[in-house]
């Protein structure tokens, strides 16, 4: 949960509100492939034949507040033969564009892990 402090009181804003925020707009960036498991208890339950069939937007993004500031971690699988580089550069404009104007906090950085290569 991040809180947004203010003269008229405290902000609750879900951890849940920024996973989905994020997670549909790295579906629409360029060069994604899949969003990954941020955990390794995470990708084992996915695996599952019985469990893994859910597959949600939000599996791959951690969101972090630290002293107002947003910082967010992206686990993603890119597209073969993209520039990889330009692909995150583009992501990370785009994440931090858009919790920006949803939520008008400043996000500090965007890290994004680049886990697989689909071909």
């Amino acid at each position: 949960m991040v809180v947004v402090r203010s003269h008229l009181g405290d902000i609750n804003i879900s951890r849940n509100y920024f996973e989905q925020l994020i997670g549909s707009t790295l579906k629409d960036c360029f060069g994604v492939a899949d969003i990954n498991s941020a955990s390794v208890g995470r990708s084992l339950l996915e695996s599952l034949p019985f469990i893994g069939k859910k597959r949600n937007a939000d599996k791959g993004v951690a969101v972090r507040n630290s002293d107002g500031k947003l910082q967010i971690d992206l686990h993603i699988t890119v597209m073969y033969g993209v520039n990889i580089s330009s692909v995150v550069k583009s992501i990370q404009h785009k994440i931090s564009y858009a919790v920006n104007e949803e939520t008008d906090l400043e996000v500090e950085s965007v890290n994004v892990f680049v886990d697989n290569i689909k071909s």
